[in-house]
C-alpha cells in the first residue's frame, strides 16, 4: 500500500474515534481505540515500538517508543496536549530520522474538531 493511502486510512480511523471519544482523555485511550480501528481497516498496527538511538559506536536504550507504527512505513505520535509545539514536531521528525522512516503524523486528540490538532510530516 502507498504511504498516502496508509496516512489516508489513519486519518479516517482517528476521525472516527475522536467523532466516538471526543477531546479530554488520557492519549493511552486513544491510542489503544485508534490502534482497534486501524487494525479493523485491515493494515499492521504495532504499539509502543521501542526506537534505539545510536551515537557512533554507543547503542543507548532510553525508552524512547513509538505511539504506533503503521505496515512499518508510518509513525503515528499522538498527543493529548491544549496545543501542538515545536516541541512535538522535533520529536517526530527525530523518529522518523532515527528509524528511517519517510512519513509520519502528529496527531493531538485535545481539540474540538480534529483537523485542528493533525499534522503530517516527510522525512
Amino acid at each position: 500500500m502507498k504511504l498516502n493511502d496508509i496516512t489516508h486510512n489513519v486519518i479516517k480511523a482517528a476521525i472516527e474515534v475522536h467523532k466516538q471519544l471526543g477531546p479530554g482523555l488520557l492519549e493511552s485511550a486513544y491510542q489503544q481505540c485508534l490502534a482497534y480501528e486501524i487494525n479493523e481497516s485491515g493494515l499492521l498496527v504495532e504499539e509502543q515500538v521501542p526506537v534505539p538511538v545510536i551515537y557512533k559506536k554507543i547503542h543507548l536504550e532510553h525508552g524512547y517508543r513509538l505511539d504506533l507504527l503503521i505496515d512499518k512505513k508510518v509513525v503515528v505520535e499522538l498527543k493529548t496536549v491544549e496545543t501542538l509545539t515545536d516541541v512535538h514536531t522535533a520529536q517526530l521528525l527525530t523518529y522518523l530520522r532515527l528509524g528511517n522512516y519517510k512519513v509520519g503524523l502528529l496527531i493531538n486528540f485535545d481539540v474540538n474538531l480534529l483537523k485542528n490538532g493533525l499534522k503530517r510530516f516527510i522525512n
